[in-house]
Formats: C-alpha cells, structure tokens, sequence
C-alpha cells in the first residue's frame, strides 16, 4: 500500500485542484463597519449546464480508517464543499481523459472547519475524512448542480494494492 503526507492548505499548493476562502475569518474586501459587516463575493461555484439549478446537500462522515480506497470525479460539474464542524482532510488527484485513474498523483490537504473548497469538474475526489480528534461527526455542506450524483459522477473503487495510507498526526 502506498502512502500519502497531509499537507496543510495554501492558495498555490491547491489551485490545480480547486479555491478555497475561509468564512469564518475573511481576508477581503468588507461592505459597512461593526456591528454589521458584509464580505462579498468571496467564492464563486461555476453551475455546468444553464438549466441547473444548485443544490445544497450534506454529507456526514464518521471516524475512519485513513485510507483512500475510492474515489470520484464529475465530468462537467465543479464542487463546493464546507466542513462545519470540523477540521477535515479531502483527496484530490488531477483531471485525466477517459477516466483514467491517476495513481501515484493524489494529495490530500487539511481543510479548517468554516473553509469553503471548491474542486474542479475532472479533479478526482471523495467524501473527506474526519481530522478531530475531539470530534465523532463531520457535517460537510455539499454544492453541486443539482442530481450531479445521478448523472455525472463516475467512482472507482481501489484494489487493494492500489489503496492509499494517509500520513498525518491526528
């Protein structure tokens, strides 16, 4: 089994695989002063077709071995993701043609609770894994043009020997 390092999150490591913006401490342009402020713009999820509309689901994760033993990609949908209530770690392996699984290309990052990640339609991905060592459940809010699961999700369940460790102190 091969392995894999956590790397923590920067705008230049993950670009080739999406954006992030952190919600809950914004570094950008403010509308009004306090008591109310307002940060506008701050993240932008291109929908795929004109006639879909976004959808907003969750998925909810558990405590579990640190493996990628699969993954997914959808072919004309970008993701928006945000952990609510934890810290979580997301895979990620660049775009190919044909759906060819790019072994030996996957990173994983570490994702703050409140930061909202994009990936890009092609990038291969999954469901993140929990990174708290406090914490039992993470809430993820996922945004994808509505019934991408049904209709432009293409996953691939690892063989054994393709199965990746990842390293990280949790």
């Amino acid at each position: 089994m091969s392995s894999v390092e956590v790397e923590e999150l920067s705008l230049e490591a993950f670009r080739p695989f999406g954006n992030y913006v952190n919600l809950l401490n914004p570094d950008t342009e403010v509308i009004g002063t306090p008591p109310v402020e307002f940060y506008r713009d701050m993240a932008v999820l291109p929908i795929s077709h004109p006639q879909s509309l976004p959808s907003f689901s969750v998925c909810r994760v558990e405590k579990r071995p640190l493996t990628i033993d699969v993954t997914e990609m959808h072919s004309f949908a970008a993701e928006g993701n945000l952990p609510l209530d934890a810290d979580a770690l997301i895979h990620v392996a660049p775009a190919t043609p044909n759906g060819i699984l790019p072994l030996g290309r996957f990173r994983v990052f570490r994702i703050p609770k409140g930061t909202f990640f994009t990936v890009n339609a092609g990038v291969w991905h999954h469901a993140p894994f929990l990174y708290d060592k406090f914490a039992r459940v993470l809430n993820l809010l996922v945004v994808l043009p509505e019934r991408t699961y049904a209709n432009d999700c293409t996953v691939v369940k690892l063989k054994k020997n393709e199965a990746i460790r990842i390293k990280g102190n949790l």
